[in-house]
């Protein structure tokens, strides 16, 4: 069941592509979580683990959003599509260029969810997860600024 008869949804199109992108989002967060978690393990010091748990905490959040707005619309729950399986990264410099372009290629998925949403309240949750998103690239600037990544490794 999607939005009720009589709702503002009128582009139903756009909606199952959400619905479609909200299965592979959830994907994405579990690698993104078992990324993270590794990273944890590598991690040179206590800042930039704080930093890394933060983030992965939000992925976290985000995994239960997507879930209820995809059990909300639908009346079912979610059967994500499942990534590769992770692979470790060459270097913690490498690992962090890889997180960036992750969480900037995440925004542009989930601006094209959210536009085909119809209630508001579910376009406010995406809009929470992206600016999370817009966030985590900028943690992850610092942290490949901090251990001066492009001097030495790419």
């Amino acid at each position: 069941m999607l939005y009720p008869e009589g709702s503002k949804c009128s582009d139903s199109a756009k909606l199952e592509r959400s619905l479609a992108l909200i299965l592979e989002a959830l994907g994405d967060e579990t690698h993104d979580r078992m990324f993270y978690q590794y990273l944890l393990t590598i991690t040179p010091d206590q800042e930039q683990y704080d930093i890394i748990t933060s983030i992965r905490d939000d992925e976290i959040k985000h995994f239960k959003m997507f879930r209820m707005i995809y059990q909300e619309i639908t009346c079912e729950p979610p059967k994500p599509i499942q990534k590769q399986e992770f692979e470790e990264p060459a270097c913690y410099c490498t690992a962090i260029q890889k997180a960036i372009f992750g969480e900037l290629g995440a925004v542009e998925t989930y601006r094209k969810i959210m536009f085909g949403l119809c209630s508001q309240h579910h376009k406010d949750m995406l809009f929470e997860i992206i600016s999370d998103e817009i966030k985590h690239s900028v943690k992850w600037n610092f942290l490949y600024s901090k251990n001066c990544c492009g001097c030495c490794c790419s």
